[in-house]
């Protein structure tokens, strides 16, 4: 019997006998489809595509290595012990987010808009209180059931060539559900009140949470922050956590602001030119306005040279312009910054192809597939890969996973249609 079937069929018998936990909060006996183990494998898969859509992991370890101690000392004073890791992203969004087993993400912009620690404090524990009440895992539980044990059972491989169309599919879905689960008002008052109560445990002002309600609040007016859109926060939010404050006895000495958060607010600043020049590119790119683009990203790399993402947009761009030696070096370099990025990997595979080095693209699109299974432009360029070199039965799986995956916008669409029937696919 193979590993993969064997995985099912131990996770088929759990489904039949269900399993019980400890719920954290209530130290009572619960029972769960989706033990506490399970949802740590399964949300480190979700870990590259977090990352990704973050537009990469701020490329400045001092900086991470900042949010990963405070949100450490956080999660010390939390109930639920989980292998919590804290990533600082790149976007300039106004969001912070976590997945099941305990992966938490704020990005660049929401950091930029805080004004002291407490404030950040605010906001990774009340991400913590989402993942200390389960409600991750609640989701996956209720939405996906026992779907999303088959889908546990296959990422468990260790031999990605073993996970079928079919799983990968699911994976996505998982994914992208994930991503952009909104929760509930109970939910959200819940973890309202476990930030609060967190927040005192580890010696932090629990008013830092509702300076950013009100700072998120007055950003809506111009464009609707990311963290409200699956964060509802009406106003009886702001006035509940006032009031719990409020009713609370706080002890003395709690933190406001620390010379480390200061810090960081300086390195941050040090670098606004970088990415001022990089979020004008992009919107320049979005434009169709590539040439102006590209000098953008060239001039953010020239203020901040580790910064990876400018040189996958200049990789991009030259790529298209035929310049494909120029691409090939600026996706050479992001790969070399930053190996674990889907981005990098990607870019750089596509490259390659463009180049017709097929091998050296399969490699690096192999590689890319393995940190996010769901991204369809992945699985047609394979598809060209494993065409060019005769390997003809995989590239018609590819060229079929690629038109299942594709949102129907894709340029390559057809193309992939095209050549997947000729080779008897329907």
């Amino acid at each position: 019997m193979s590993y993969f079937k064997a995985t099912l069929l131990a996770l088929l018998a759990f489904i039949i006998s269900c399993a019980s936990t400890t719920d954290p909060l209530t130290g009572k006996k619960v029972y769960t489809l989706l033990p506490t183990e399970e949802e740590i494998k399964l949300g480190r898969e979700y870990i590259p595509q977090s990352i990704a859509q973050g537009e990469g992991l701020y490329p400045d370890g001092e900086l991470q290595s900042y949010i990963s101690r405070l949100g450490h000392k956080i999660a010390a004073n939390t109930p639920r012990k989980l292998p919590y890791r804290f990533y600082l992203l790149n976007s300039s969004a106004y969001n912070a987010f976590a997945i099941p087993g305990g992966g938490v993400f704020i990005t660049r912009g929401l950091l930029s808009l805080m004004e002291n620690e407490s404030e950040l404090v605010g906001v990774l524990a009340h991400e913590l209180g989402h993942l200390n009440a389960r409600h991750h895992a609640r989701y996956l539980e209720k939405v996906l059931g026992i779907s999303l044990l088959l889908q546990v059972a296959a990422l468990l491989v260790s031999d990605d060539d073993n996970l079928t169309g079919q799983l990968i599919l699911q994976a996505a879905a998982v994914g992208a559900g994930l991503l952009t689960l909104k929760f509930s008002r109970d939910q959200e008052r819940e973890s309202d009140r476990l930030a609060v109560r967190f927040a005192v445990a580890s010696g932090y002002d629990p008013k830092g949470l509702l300076s950013v309600f009100r700072k998120l609040k007055k950003a809506y007016r111009e464009a609707p922050p990311e963290w409200l859109s699956t964060h509802p926060l009406p106003s009886s939010r702001i006035k509940e956590v006032s009031e719990l404050i409020s009713s609370m006895k706080l002890p003395q000495g709690l933190v406001r602001n620390t010379a480390a958060f200061e810090r960081v607010k300086g390195r941050l600043k040090s670098k606004e030119r970088a990415f001022s020049f990089y979020e004008e590119g992009k919107k320049l790119l979005k434009e169709g306005r590539r040439e102006e683009a590209l000098r953008k990203f060239r001039a953010a790399i020239a203020e901040y040279r580790e910064f990876q993402m400018p040189y996958v947009f200049c990789a991009v761009i030259l790529s298209d312009l035929g310049r494909l030696g120029e691409a090939l070096s600026y996706a050479d370099k992001a790969a070399e910054l930053d190996p674990e990025l889907f981005w990098t990997r990607f870019t750089k595979g596509v490259v390659l192809f463009k180049l017709s080095r097929f091998q050296e693209s399969l490699r690096e699109l192999e590689y890319a597939k393995r940190l996010v299974k769901g991204y369809a432009d992945t699985y047609y360029y394979l598809g060209r890969d494993y065409e060019a070199l005769g390997n003809y039965p995989k590239a018609k799986e590819n060229f079929g996973l690629a038109i299942q995956l594709a949102s129907g916008k894709e340029e390559w669409l057809q193309d992939a249609k095209r050549r997947y029937r000729a080779y008897g696919g329907r």
